[in-house]
């Protein structure tokens, strides 16, 4: 008994141990730029936050969740740097095309630590993944909330970016809304095929989309 029991604290301790080391930054095979239909966003949750984001000054359409290090199955998360963090300064220029600084904040803890990028080098990269995708400007013109499947969606980014192919992006929904759009893309940001975990459509044939405000 009193082996047994030495036994699951050695097995314990050990899990902890690789649990606190995290993965290694710099370690991953492809990219995933998500991004977030905002007005959606601001349906679901953020109004009820009484988030800035929301507000009607803004004028937000698609705006950048995140730029994600992806394995070719799973990702790694939260890994080991030596970088420092980012400044107030470096969130607060992220929120042109993230919405706020908090979400920038976010995705640098979780995300582009594992970048093996400096805070100000992986911020200069998300814009330059976010600004290497041609957004299809028909969402920005409507007038009213539709409901759509999720095919339509990602039937206009594959018009809009010809070098997509339909196994590199993905449509997700959420609380029956559309929620993001998820491109796979190379360290050099060329269109690849998603890994089996990120190409999870949405299959609702009705989901919702608001109009900017």
């Amino acid at each position: 008994m009193r082996q047994v029991f030495l036994g699951l604290v050695l097995w314990a301790l050990s899990a902890l141990a690789t649990l606190a080391d995290g993965e290694k930054a710099g370690e991953f095979d492809y990219y995933v730029l998500s991004l977030s239909w905002s007005p959606n966003w601001c349906a679901r949750e953020g109004d009820a936050r009484g988030s800035d984001q929301c507000d009607a000054r803004h004028d937000h359409g698609w705006i950048l969740h995140g730029l994600w290090p992806q394995y070719h199955q799973g990702w790694p998360a939260f890994c080991r740097t030596a970088e420092a963090p980012p400044t107030r300064r470096m969130t607060s220029e992220m929120k042109d095309i993230q919405g706020s600084p908090g979400l920038a904040w976010h995705q640098w803890k979780k995300h582009g630590t594992c970048s093996g990028l400096s805070a100000a080098d992986y911020f200069a990269l998300s814009r330059q993944a976010y600004e290497s995708v041609e957004r299809p400007q028909v969402f920005r013109k409507l007038d009213a909330s539709v409901k759509l499947p999720a095919s339509v969606v990602e039937e206009a980014f594959l018009k809009a970016n010809p070098k997509l192919e339909g196994d590199m992006i993905t449509v997700t929904c959420k609380q029956g809304y559309i929620e993001e759009v998820r491109l796979c893309l190379s360290r050099e940001f060329d269109p690849v095929p998603c890994g089996r975990d990120v190409i999870k459509d949405c299959t609702a044939k009705d989901a919702l989309f608001d109009p900017i405000r």
